[in-house]
């Protein structure tokens, strides 16, 4: 069954696409046709697109790993930054952090700066500075929290990014490209999709657009978050323990069985050896 349908799209203004000197020839493939100097982009196939990509980020969500949503166009920032919370992804709203993926580590320290402020603020360390320095301190704060403070508790790369407007996000693009991170992205007629390897075609400059896709994105993702939930519930009622890598920990049963059978064979070894040393 379908996430969505035709007319839901329709009526979210999706298949409005880029005037036809704007286009890109690699979208061919998704324009149904031109009217008045604009591409109209094949919905069906939107329809399509969209249930392969909701289906993909529902399997990532369901592993445990992260998404992380990028778009940081005004059409798109608040209704991006809404939907990544609802799901507990991170998501990148404000200017792009140069080197966010390619030089992780640093991004980290900086998100670590950022906690150690906290810290010292609330233990009272910084009581006896001066209030200019206060003052710095905390503009230095705000600014960190402000390009970083979603991206918190991000502690190691995502397993996918989502872009809204791969022209206006090309650099976090090019950066997942370079990881080989899979990209998903909403996809209109003016960008290029070879580099995506989920494309939604649709309209990405409409906020009515936008929404609709990105909650169909996070209600799969929500599925992917709820099922494995339920799966730790079952398998904490059956005795066992999740791990990391989705493999399963021995029940507490099976991993006495395994070290009284070791004592067993040391015990076996010890006399063994004890019998050689009398003869």
């Amino acid at each position: 069954m379908s996430r969505t349908d035709f007319d839901t799209l329709l009526n979210a203004g999706c298949h409005f696409g880029h005037l036809k000197r704007k286009w890109n020839p690699a979208m061919a493939p998704y324009i149904f046709m031109e009217r008045n100097g604009i591409h109209i982009i094949d919905l069906h196939k939107t329809v399509a697109k969209l249930d392969e990509a909701a289906e993909a980020l529902k399997n990532i969500a369901k592993s445990g790993k992260k998404i992380l949503f990028v778009a940081t166009k005004k059409q798109a920032k608040q209704t991006l930054a809404e939907k990544a919370q609802a799901v507990n992804m991170p998501y990148v709203v404000e200017r792009w952090p140069g080197g966010m993926l390619t030089n992780f580590p640093t991004i980290r320290k900086a998100v670590k700066r950022m906690a150690n402020i906290d810290k010292l603020m609330n233990d009272g360390t910084y009581s006896n500075l001066s209030k200019r320095e206060i003052l710095q301190i905390t503009r230095q704060r705000a600014k960190l929290e402000k390009n970083l403070g979603s991206i918190a508790d991000l502690t190691r790369l995502p397993a996918a990014l989502f872009i809204v407007d791969i022209m206006k996000e090309n650099i976090a693009l090019r950066e997942a490209n370079r990881l080989g991170i899979p990209v998903f992205a909403i996809v209109d007629t003016n960008s290029d999709p070879r580099p995506i390897d989920f494309v939604i075609p649709a309209n990405d400059d409409a906020t009515d657009s936008i929404s609709i896709i990105l909650d169909v994105c996070c209600a799969a993702i929500n599925e992917g978050l709820e099922e494995r939930k339920a799966e730790k519930i079952d398998m904490e009622a059956a005795g066992e323990a999740p791990v990391k890598g989705g493999g399963r920990k021995r029940t507490t049963k099976a991993r006495l069985e395994k070290s009284d059978q070791e004592a067993i064979n040391a015990a076996k070894a010890a006399a063994f050896t004890k019998g050689e040393e009398d003869d």
